[in-house]
């Protein structure tokens, strides 16, 4: 595998989303993953996303396969994640 893995906290390198962060929720194929910003703190959407389109970093949350919005928010929190998330990177 690319080194994603559920809770990986990636860059989205191309589209109108392109350098906010996004969490992997799930690894649909060896090309594809489901993504959320969640919306409310990055404005990306909950999608599948080409894993060429993103670009993993070294941080991690810890999350179930398929996390709703809301739990991604709250493992953001308690890791104090949610300002470095926040913050653009430019691609």
């Amino acid at each position: 595998m690319t080194g994603f893995d559920i809770g990986r906290i990636c860059v989205k390198l191309s589209g109108r989303e392109a350098g906010k962060k996004c969490v992997v929720l799930d690894i649909v194929d060896k090309n594809f993953a489901l993504i959320t910003g969640p919306p409310k703190l990055t404005e990306v959407k909950r999608r599948r996303v080409n894993i060429q389109h993103i670009e993993a970093t070294q941080e991690r949350i810890e999350i179930k396969k398929g996390a709703t919005d809301e739990e991604v928010v709250k493992a953001l929190e308690k890791v104090k994640k949610t300002s470095f998330m926040k913050a653009e990177v430019k691609p």
